[in-house]
């Protein structure tokens, strides 16, 4: 349990970085204003009131999949570069797709949002998986 809890927070944290780095880099580059457009519609208008579930969804992600990697790892082969990235695939597929089609289905969103939310979770689970497949083997 402790090195599930030790990768979660690692993998957590360097997520926070990655993700908030990365969203002030294509924030500052003025490259993807058009894109960023989208994010002005009445669907993303928040009250302030649930911002923390905003800044603190990389450690609960990196938690669930450290739990996750924990219980599904010894499916996994190979590098562990290679056995991260496979993890990541499945988590996506298996979790995020199909989660993302229903947003889509529903919620009045671009596909190009649709299909950032799936690149970035992609880029997010296959880096914690392989933080995890390092310091958990």
């Amino acid at each position: 349990m402790k090195k599930v809890l030790q990768s979660g927070l690692v993998a957590g944290i360097v997520l926070s970085i990655l993700s908030y780095g990365g969203l002030f880099l294509a924030v500052s580059i003025k490259f993807f204003d058009s894109f960023f457009i989208g994010y002005l519609s009445n669907v993303f208008i928040s009250d302030r009131s649930r911002d923390i579930f905003f800044y603190t969804h990389a450690l609960l992600i990196s938690f669930a999949l450290a739990w996750f990697w924990d219980r599904s790892k010894k499916l996994f082969h190979g590098h562990f570069i290679i056995r991260g990235l496979e993890f990541g695939a499945v988590y996506t597929i298996a979790g995020l797709l199909p989660i993302l089609w229903m947003t889509y289905s529903q919620i009045d969103v671009s596909e190009i949002m649709v299909l950032s939310w799936l690149g970035f979770g992609l880029f997010q689970s296959c880096m914690a998986g392989i933080i995890f497949a390092k310091m958990n083997p």
